[in-house]
Order: C-alpha cells, then structure tokens, then sequence
C-alpha cells in the first residue's frame, strides 16, 4: 500500500486517524471517524471492514485482540509503526498543500 500514488483516500486517513489514541473495535471506528470528519464520513459496516482488512493485510494496521461481546466476536484493531508514519506523512502533505492556498497573499502579485 505504501508504495502507491502519494495520499490516501479521505475514508482510509480518518480510519488511521481514529485508531491513533488507541485500538478500537469495528463500531468504536465508525462513531470516531464521524466525529474526526464532523459528519462528512458515514462508513457503512461493510466498507469500514473491507478497508480494514485491506489494511491489515497491508501491515497498516494489526488485530490487537478478539473478544465475545452479547455473543459476538468483536477484533480489536491497532495501528502499526507504518500505519502512524503513513496517515502523519499524508496530514503532512495535506497541511502543505492547504498552506499554498491560506497564505496571505501580497497585493498587486501576479504570475502574467
């Protein structure tokens, strides 16, 4: 995954994002992406565990644990060393792209 075209997809960087505090099961997940994108990322069940084992598989993210919750198995998810430099690196370029458009701009400039 890592060796694609540089970014990652909104969905995928605010997964990584969410399991930065710690590890989280599937639904901890959606709630916390939801909160992290103030509403604008809604992962419907099936998306967020396709992403999540893409990630795994990948080495972005491990299963920390599995438990039996009101009868159903429910893994816990952590992010790897290169899941963290990742999701960081992306934050990163983000910040510098969004920096080329914030910057105050100089009067009278033009680029004709």
């Amino acid at each position: 995954m890592s060796k694609r075209s540089p970014g990652l997809s909104e969905q995928t960087y605010f997964v990584l994002a969410a399991l930065l505090d710690g590890p989280l099961h599937g639904h901890a997940i959606i709630k916390k992406v939801v909160d992290l994108s103030e509403g604008r990322i809604t992962l419907p069940v099936g998306t967020l565990y396709g992403a999540l084992d893409r990630l795994a598989a990948n080495g972005i993210i491990t299963i920390e644990r599995e438990e039996i919750f009101n009868g159903r198995k429910r893994r816990y998810f952590r992010i790897t060393d290169e899941g963290d430099g990742m999701v960081r690196a992306e934050a990163r370029r983000m910040q510098q792209a969004a920096s080329v458009i914030l910057r105050p701009r100089s009067l009278g400039a033009s680029f004709a």
